[in-house]
This record gives C-alpha cells, structure tokens and sequence, in this order.
C-alpha cells in the first residue's frame, strides 16, 4: 500500500469551520460518554474499543467477536485507553499523549489505534483490524482527588501532523506486524522532536520541571511545547469529577 493511498482510508481533515464545530460536539460527546460510563463501572481493563453504536468492549472481547465474525472491523470507532495516576500527575492530566514511560505508554496507545486502523494485527500487541476506528481516547483516573481526565484526538488529524505513515513505510502491504517492527516504529517516533525541537520524553521533563519543581525559566518551552502539542493533536479534554458527577472546565 502507498503512501497516498494509506492517506485515502485514513479521513481527511475537516478543516471547513462549520465541520469543524461538528468535529468538536462529536469529541465532546464523546469524551463525556467515556467519563460517565468508566466512573459509574468497574473497567479494570488498560485498553476498550467503542464501536459506532457506543457499545464498549475489553481489547480481547473485541478481538473475540472480531474472530468469530460477530462484528465488523468498520464498527470500531475509539481506541480507549484506561489508565490511572497515584497522587497528582500534571503531564498525565494536562498533556496525557504526551506522557511516557515504562513501557513507552501513549506513544503505544497512537501506534496500536494507527495499525489497526489501517488492519494490522499482532498477537502480542493489542493491535487488531479496526478500520473504522476514527478518534484514540485516554482516560485517567486520579482517584486520591476523585477525578478523571480523559482526552480525544482525531487519528487522522493526527496521522497527518507528525511523521507516522513514513516510519511505516517498511510494513506496508502486509497484514501481521511482528513486535520488534511495533517496538521499533514506536521508538522511532517517540525520538522524533515533535514539540518546540524536543522529543515526548524531553518535553514531559520540561513541564514536569515546570509545574511540579516550579522552575519559572522554563516558562517559555512549555508555552512553546503547550502550542505544539495543541497543534499536532487537536485535543478535547475534560475532567469529570467522580464525587458530584459534574464536568470541570479543563
């Protein structure tokens, strides 16, 4: 598969103002929907598909149905990531794609909802045909402030704003991606200087530094990164609070 046409199935960006007022009811439909339905039951889950008609599956519920041809790849709709934060985390409320660890978590989340968006599977990797997904969601808990975080971004939008299809380009036309070819691609573009010329990992330290050492002369590189990161991912984030039930402003 080349390059324009991977372009062809991922959609294009709206970029119309009234589509894109659509664009961002739709986020926040979701984003509230996610909030609500993950503060009211236990998903011990780390990653869900939301189909189109809202339904929620556990990454191997889904890969069951998925198998046994109870549904369609084309019903995917969000790639939900279910995470959580012990104490206060600024990078993980604030910035929550940007935020790496060990593993290289949320550049994982963007590279399972890329690949299976585009019908890749691996065994390992919770990476599956979803061709219809169209938006990647991480949700945080922060349960010593009875809060949770959760952010959408468009994959297509994002797809479009960073270097993804060209770290691919080795794999295209095959179904199955082993894990070395996922671990590598999501290396790659983890050490890519997205953010104001710093990678994921520099940039997290930057505003960790800010925020939580209140380094004020970093100031500048994180409104720089801040701006960037808007920029690249188009994000919708709300805060949901457990307690009242009420959205907060994010």
């Amino acid at each position: 598969m080349k390059i324009d046409e991977l372009l062809k199935r991922l959609e294009n960006v709206r970029t119309d103002e009234d589509e894109a007022n659509e664009n961002i009811d739709e986020k926040r439909e979701i984003v509230e929907y996610i909030a609500q339905t993950f503060g009211n039951k236990r998903m011990l889950y780390l990653f869900y598909v939301m189909t189109k008609d809202k339904t929620i599956y556990n990454f191997s519920e889904y890969r069951d149905l998925l198998k046994s041809n109870k549904i369609s790849p084309n019903n995917a709709y969000v790639y939900v990531e279910n995470d959580y934060s012990v104490g206060y985390d600024f990078v993980s409320c604030l910035y929550p794609f940007l935020h790496q660890g060990v593993p290289l978590v949320h550049a994982i989340s963007l590279m399972n909802a890329y690949l299976s968006k585009l019908g890749f599977e691996n065994e390992f990797y919770p990476i599956v045909p979803a061709t219809g997904l169209k938006y990647v969601a991480i949700l945080y808990k922060f349960p010593d402030l009875n809060h949770i975080a959760v952010e959408v971004v468009d994959i297509s939008t994002v797809a479009i704003n960073t270097p993804f299809l060209t770290l691919i380009h080795n794999v295209l036309g095959t179904k199955h991606i082993d894990d070395y070819r996922v671990k590598k691609i999501t290396s790659k573009f983890i050490s890519q200087k997205l953010f104001a010329g710093h990678t994921f990992i520099e940039a997290q330290d930057i505003i960790r530094g800010y925020y939580e050492n209140h380094d004020t002369s970093l100031a500048k590189e994180v409104e720089a990164i801040k701006d960037a990161y808007n920029c690249i991912f188009k994000p919708y984030r709300i805060i949901y609070d457990l307690k009242t039930k009420q959205f907060i402003p994010a």
